[in-house]
């Protein structure tokens, strides 16, 4: 009979601990089958190293010897992972410093380490775990490492192959020998998941060109002795090609066949391209999707005819129940008002289930730029088979800055500048922005103000007021100066998700100042009726339309872009003029890395009335963002005057007419196709500007005509992305260069243009 309970050999433990695992208490009896419990129940916490049971009396005495503690974890010779989050990963593994020393554990953190090092390619990396004894029962643990050098792909060898030539098929491998970006890439470096990766991709090229029954019999991967070369050996049979030879619909198709056989890409006669044959799987799912059949299921079932080399599809398709939408859930806006979201939702509560509704109201959120991410998912309501909830989950991001930086422009020169943004002004959605920008042509210094959802139907109202300074002595222009001073309004009225119109009014003054040049240009002398300058007010509408229906704003590989802009000078005050100009870019991209964009923009201005069209709203071309090759706004007509010292110049005028047209090709950087922020591109540009100058102005050499005025030039340039801002480098040649043209081989374009 155990009437006393004694531990004896405990350090950290607690000796309540102890009495938890024993299966006898005081005032009961102790035999030999508890006493073989508690020895059992005590070895196992993995607390001690050694546990004895003694009887003194009628005192059960357990003595015990505690396993050491982890007092330390050191690395030595390791340079590819820093020790932190070496120390990181073993925690996650059960072992880190404090922790109970168990020498088991220590094999599962050497081959952790070790598998650490093979997915980095190091095969011949050595690990190797000490344990060191410290005072009170503690160790200190340390790995010595030996890293080795990285293994490299020496050869891939496709085998069987009798279509396609080998180098053909290895493009399509993201696995390489060693090139001279393999340092950046790690291309070069064997990745049992990277393999996987690229047998499906080469599975997928053969399946996409018709042959059907491709399969890949083996693949080896071997290694040279010294853990340095790795060989890779991909063994296939291409099998026959086969073409399609009917394509049949079956099922409850709901929708008109005539409408679902749109969508299937694939027809009878053509080769067989598993690519087109899943997208049209998909295509017929989302047309059902948009009727409210949220688990439409469609699939392709071949019918193989191997003597021929043809097969045939019916497509199956079981639309299943109609479901409507429940509710639409918003989560992760900690910061902006759920109301500035739900006005976004193109999908409502309550009405039928639509999937190009939520993925349009996952685009609209996704434009706001307010959100780093958005998730959106579809569970089906439990209980219900014709329900199901929308979830919207996103991840909020930074929305104001202070941001100050620098710019740098073959024509401005160093621009500096200073702007305060915030794009969801205390989470209401509007955008409240100053800016102070300086350059040596233009001085900026402006505060708006944008509600976009003014009315509930999404019109928009903006205020601005802003002065502007131009110098145009650098330009090739003329020499005189602007200042002006306006207060603007301004809406915007969406037509639908794509085109949007717009329409303002601003009151602007404008001081010219010719005092700059001793002779200033007679036509501007004109234009104020003196030398000195004059004084403009200015009551301008502003008339816009904008049709947008780009993949991408920075880099953009899909779709059109459509603006029509025009000003007018409203009667009554100095200045009635017009200015009309429209532009329309299409991006076709021809592969996955490969986009083609045609860009091409008329500008038409001219004056009403009694009054001088205002020569500083002039039209131009020439320069980085126009007619490459060409110095900025050095295209068009030109005239001759006198400066102070009696000799003569030539500067360029402008003109009221204007048409620029850009053919460029864009590709990515050779072995670098997986970076989105960088392009090369090959380009033609021509242009022209003309009209609104009198020929008593104009130099013997200076074009007089849209023909005549015509220049065009071709080139490379790179675009990048940079976190300081967007890059532009353009190395371009002239290809009709004329006797006064000012030329420019290479130009650049550094940081945002306020």
């Amino acid at each position: 009979m155990v009437r006393d309970i004694r531990v004896e050999g405990i350090q950290r433990t607690e000796a309540g601990t102890v009495f938890n695992y024993l299966p006898v208490k005081a005032g009961e009896q102790m035999n030999e089958d508890k006493a073989a419990q508690a020895i059992k129940a005590l070895y196992g916490t993995g607390f001690f190293k050694d546990v004895r049971l003694e009887a003194e009396g009628d005192v059960l005495v357990v003595t015990v010897q505690e396993r050491p503690a982890i007092a330390q974890i050191s690395f030595t010779g390791n340079k590819a992972f820093p020790s932190d989050k070496m120390k990181d990963g073993l925690k996650q593994i059960g072992l880190s410093e404090g922790m109970i020393f168990d020498r088991s554990m220590l094999d599962k953190a050497e081959q952790e380490i070790k598998r650490q090092y093979l997915s980095q390619g190091k095969y011949g990396a050595v690990v190797k775990a000490v344990a060191s004894p410290l005072e009170r029962n503690r160790v200190a643990v340390q790995f010595n490492i030996e890293e080795g050098a990285v293994a490299k792909i020496r050869g891939i060898n496709i085998v069987g192959n009798q279509a396609f030539d080998e180098d053909e098929l290895r493009k399509n491998f993201n696995l390489t020998t060693p090139n001279w970006m393999s340092w950046w890439n790690k291309d070069d470096q064997y990745s049992k998941q990277k393999l996987t990766a690229d047998i499906e991709a080469l599975r997928s090229f053969y399946m996409n060109q018709g042959y059907l029954e491709f399969n890949v019999d083996s693949t080896q991967v071997s290694i040279t002795p010294d853990k340095r070369d790795i060989y890779i050996t991909v063994n296939i049979t291409e099998g026959e090609k086969y073409t399609v030879s009917d394509i049949k619909l079956a099922g409850e198709t709901l929708v008109p066949e005539d409408e679902l056989r749109t969508l299937i890409t694939m027809q009878p006669g053509e080769m067989f391209s598993r690519e087109k044959l899943t997208e049209s799987s998909k295509a017929i799912g989302d047309r059902l999707g948009k009727d409210g059949y949220a688990f439409a299921n469609v699939n392709a079932v071949p019918e193989v005819d191997k003597e021929k080399h043809t097969v045939a599809f019916t497509y199956f398709v079981d639309p299943g129940r109609r479901v409507y939408v429940r509710r639409i859930n918003l989560t992760g806006n900690t910061k902006t008002r759920d109301e500035v979201l739900r006005r976004e939702m193109r999908q409502l509560e309550s009405a039928w289930y639509a999937s190009d509704k939520i993925e349009l109201s996952k685009k609209r959120l996704d434009r706001l730029g307010y959100f780093s991410d958005v998730n959106v998912q579809t569970p089906a309501v439990p209980g219900t088979p014709d329900q199901v909830d929308v979830n919207y989950d996103v991840t909020e991001k930074s929305t104001g800055s202070i941001m100050f930086g620098a710019g740098l422009s073959s024509s401005e020169g160093v621009v500096l500048g200073v702007t305060v943004n915030q794009a969801n002004f205390l989470g209401t959605g509007n955008r409240v922005s100053a800016q102070v920008n300086t350059g040596k042509v233009n001085k900026t210094y402006s505060l708006s103000y944008t509600d976009p959802y003014f009315t509930p139907d999404g019109v928009s109202r903006g205020f601005d007021i802003y002065r502007k300074d131009v110098n145009s002595g650098s330009l090739n222009i003329g020499n005189y100066a602007t200042s002006s001073y306006g207060l603007g309004a301004r809406f915007g009225i969406p037509l639908n998700e794509r085109d949007t119109v717009s329409f303002g009014l601003t009151g602007d003054f404008t001081n010219i100042d010719l005092t700059n040049s001793a002779f200033p240009p007679s036509r501007y002398v004109a234009f104020c009726a003196n030398t000195t300058g004059c004084d403009k007010t200015l009551l301008r509408a502003d008339l816009g339309w904008a049709h947008d229906t780009r993949d991408n704003i920075l880099f953009p590989n899909r779709g059109v872009l459509q603006r029509l802009t025009g000003e007018i000078g409203l009667p009554g005050l100095d200045l009635q003029y017009y200015k009309i100009n429209y532009q329309h870019v299409w991006y076709k991209d021809f592969s996955k890395t490969i986009t083609l964009m045609l860009n091409g923009e008329i500008g038409y201005a001219g004056n009403y009335g009694s009054g001088l069209y205002p020569f500083y709203k002039n039209f131009y071309a020439g320069g980085v963002n126009s007619i490459r090759g060409f110095d900025t706004s050095s295209v068009g007509p030109s005239s001759q005057d006198v400066n102070s010292a009696g000799t003569s110049y030539t500067y360029f005028t402008g003109g009221t007419r204007r048409v620029v047209g850009n053919a460029e090709l864009f590709f990515p950087v050779p072995m670098m196709k997986d970076n989105k922020q960088l392009r090369l591109s090959a380009f033609l540009d021509a242009g022209s500007v003309w009209g609104g100058s009198n020929a008593s102005d104009l130099s013997p050499t200076s074009c007089t005509g849209a023909s005549d005025c015509m220049r065009y030039s071709t080139g490379v340039g790179v675009s990048w992305y940079s976190p300081f801002g967007p890059i532009k480098l353009v190395l371009a040649k002239p290809l009709n260069e004329k006797t006064g043209d000012k030329t420019q081989m290479l130009q650049f374009q550094m940081g945002s243009q306020f």
